[in-house]
């Protein structure tokens, strides 16, 4: 299969909804029972008759499946998918407020409900044999992120757009699972398909390569356990590095894994070494973000480096890195600072929102949050850089730690030991959970609410 688009596809042309749709293959698994391409495509023109006229949905269904539907109905209809980056009802009405005649349609009734709200048809008990086509210039998602003001940044993904990005994905994976023609991967997926990780391994991955999934995002150890084994062989469980370390503090067993991925925020060395000796399957990391999709991937527990892919380049520059690909309207400027290494690989050094200088002394935030993890006791943690500057001018380094047993100044000693004065955090708050939001990451806004936490709301010990 083609792992790249040599040359932009011309916008007028037609690309199908459903690659390798051969009307058998299995494309999904709901109920515990297989869902073939026939039946995915039946529920995708039921799921299109029923959307109202218009011009965008916010898709908030909670079945991965019927999230797949609702995404194919929209495309068909010629509207555009949005993913905001919250499905909190504040942020589905900002981004429903950037696009007139958008609409939101889900599997579950919604408390509050949004403007123009629409719910999904029953689904089941159809066949189809012909997959709609998408016009190759049709702009098929919006992905959300937030801007340097704090409003949603807007990303429009074109349909010619997603099938060149992640025709890359089909092909690194289908190499690295071994996948023979012919043969279906089975996917289950702990994050959520709205955000573009998910969109990219759980959504468009059944759409365009020989790959089926799980309708549910198990989320305990024992769910995912039971959610592998209603699956067969060969197995890609598609998780982040907040789930992993969680997955791994329990015994639970695994049926047999032909890959982990992993995406978000950063892989630890040491965590995804664990979960191969763990799971006996290869740790994939994938590098990326909502504004260029996935553009690399390691293995992280053999080796430092990420290897592009094919057709992406990138160029340094003062204030990040430019990404270049076909696929792409005009560069992406990532924050992430790297170094070029031969053989068409990178090395990250940090990103320029991440290197903090205090007394003449510059520190990464992500490893003094890597050295504060390694502390023992701590189950999770994070370092960051507070906005206001104290008497002297100087924006010192905070810390919100979850480390049951332990009190906040036992935690400091240990820090004295690891890190330098300066970079001391201060304060550092035990919480008794970190407000990571669905894919793991941690608002920046949720995390500063959280230091201001008065101590005696806080069990775990006393601010110092």
């Amino acid at each position: 299969m083609s792992a790249v688009y040599e040359q932009a596809v011309p916008p007028s042309r037609a690309l199908p909804l459903v690659n390798f749709a051969a009307a058998g293959r299995c494309f999904a698994w709901r109920d515990c029972r297989a869902v073939s391409v026939a039946e995915f495509l039946a529920d995708v023109a039921t799921a299109a008759a029923a959307l109202p006229a218009g011009t965008a949905a916010i898709n908030l269904c909670e079945d991965r499946y019927a999230f797949l539907v609702a995404f194919g109905a929209i495309l068909s209809r010629g509207h555009t998918n949005l993913l905001p980056s919250s499905r909190a009802p504040q942020a589905v009405d900002e981004s429903l407020a950037t696009c007139t005649g958008s609409y939101a349609i889900s599997d579950v009734a919604l408390t509050p409900s949004p403007a123009r709200f629409v719910r999904m048809p029953r689904l089941g008990g159809g066949f189809a044999s012909a997959s709609p086509t998408i016009a190759a210039g049709h702009v098929a998602a919006i992905g959300f992120t937030s801007g340097s003001t704090g409003q949603p940044k807007p990303n429009p993904k074109t349909w010619a757009a997603f099938h060149a990005s992640n025709a890359q994905n089909v092909t690194a994976l289908a190499d690295a699972l071994g996948l023979a023609d012919g043969t279906v991967a089975h996917i289950v997926a702990t994050v959520p398909p709205q955000h573009m990780y998910g969109i990219e391994l759980s959504v468009l991955l059944p759409l365009l390569g020989p790959f089926a999934v799980h309708g549910g995002r198990p989320l305990f150890p024992a769910d995912v356990a039971a959610a592998l084994a209603q699956t067969p062989e060969p197995r890609m469980l598609v998780t982040t590095p907040v789930h992993l370390r969680a997955l791994l503090r329990e015994t639970v067993a695994f049926p047999r894994l032909a890959a982990i991925t992993s995406a978000t925020a950063p892989l630890p060395r040491e965590l995804a070494a664990e979960a191969e000796a763990r799971y006996g399957a290869p740790m994939l990391e994938f590098f990326g973000s909502t504004e260029t999709c996935v553009i690399a991937q390691r293995r992280t527990a053999h080796e430092d480096d990420w290897r592009l892919y094919p057709g992406v380049r990138l160029r340094p520059q003062p204030d990040g890195t430019a990404v270049d690909a076909a696929y792409l309207d005009h560069p992406v400027l990532l924050q992430d600072v790297v170094e070029l290494l031969p053989g068409h690989r990178f090395r990250l050094r940090g990103r320029n929102a991440d290197l903090v200088e205090i007394a003449g002394k510059r520190a990464s935030l992500a490893d003094l949050t890597r050295r504060t993890l390694a502390l023992p006791g701590v189950q999770d943690a994070v370092v960051l850089q507070l906005d206001d500057a104290d008497s002297m001018g100087v924006r010192r380094i905070a810390a919100l730690v979850v480390a049951p047993g332990r009190t906040e100044a036992d935690l400091l000693d240990d820090l004295r030991k690891a890190v330098d004065p300066a970079f001391l955090p201060r304060p550092l708050r035990c919480v008794a959970v970190l407000p990571r939001n669905e894919t793991g990451k941690l608002p920046r806004a949720a995390l500063l609410a959280a230091l201001q936490t008065p101590p005696e709301n806080n069990p775990s010990g006393s601010d110092r």
